[in-house]
């Protein structure tokens, strides 16, 4: 197997709660912080599965669309549509989505949650965030091995919004989208956390699915079946008690900030615009 973590940052705390809440209204400062987790590489944490608990892509997904199929006839159709909106405030998007460093990558549901995700005011939440991405993302590794599907980029000539990132793109292969998974299962746990949210929650995670094929990196198939994945995995990390106590800390300090009206940290009327913008299908 390919040395996962490398592919997915090329591409691409858990502790116990404070005992005894009495208020949902409190500073961030008044939370226990998560306990400190070694990363495993710089800027990269453990996820919260063992490779053998991760949900197997390969067993639960179609096969690849092939050459001579329907469906990658149609993918070809879309892939051209979306090429007229490179450039513009939808492709800037994608290239910010594109982008899964910390502490870019936290402030992605910002805006849809409506307020701010930082390490400084949402401790549990931000490690969640940074653990789940490792679980959503290899957990398509399976599939995206076995078929080795070829990225639009290397068919189409055209460039991508993941500016240097060619040549590893070039053997990472496409089916399903990892960054789509890992989109999908934060839109899923953070509706969790937020349920009052969900509509716009979900909305965002659909869009960022949707960047990956405005980036020119993915097929329309990539993107589905990679929501498929990052769903399989949420699921699975329900059974995992560190995780459930790091989302039982998320819930509670998002209740207190959103509650204290903090601000998102991103530019709510940018994003709104830009998601504005119908990716074709």
């Amino acid at each position: 197997m390919k040395n996962l973590t490398t592919l997915l940052s090329a591409a691409i705390f858990s502790g116990p709660l404070l005992c005894g809440l009495t208020s949902a209204v409190m500073t961030p400062e008044a939370f226990a912080q998560p306990a400190p987790v070694e990363e495993i590489r710089p800027g990269r944490l453990p996820g919260y599965l063992h490779e053998e608990d991760l949900p197997d892509a390969l067993a639960l997904i179609p096969s690849a669309p092939g050459p001579d199929s329907t469906a990658y006839a149609w993918e070809q159709e879309v892939n051209q549509k979306i090429q007229v909106l490179r450039g513009g405030p939808r492709w800037d998007l994608a290239t910010l989505d594109n982008d899964l460093t910390f502490p870019n990558a936290a402030g992605t549901f910002s805006c849809a949650l409506g307020a701010p995700i930082t390490q400084e005011q949402t401790p549990y939440l931000y490690q969640l965030l940074r653990r789940t991405l490792l679980d959503a993302g290899l957990a398509t590794y399976s599939a995206k091995n076995h078929y080795q599907r070829t990225r639009p980029f290397v068919v189409n000539e055209q460039s991508i919004c993941a500016a240097g990132a060619e040549e590893t793109l070039r053997t990472d292969g496409s089916y399903p989208s990892g960054h789509t998974a890992i989109g999908w299962a934060w839109a899923l746990i953070l509706s969790e956390i937020a349920p009052d949210r969900s509509n716009q929650i979900q909305a965002r995670g659909l869009a960022f699915g949707d960047s990956r094929m405005v980036c020119n990196v993915h097929w329309p198939m990539d993107v589905i079946q990679g929501q498929t994945i990052g769903a399989a995995t949420v699921a699975v990390l329900q059974s995992d008690a560190l995780f459930r106590s790091d989302l039982a800390g998320a819930k509670a300090e998002v209740a207190a900030i959103r509650a204290r009206g903090l601000p998102p940290t991103r530019d709510c009327a940018v994003e709104a615009q830009a998601m504005s913008i119908v990716v074709p299908r």
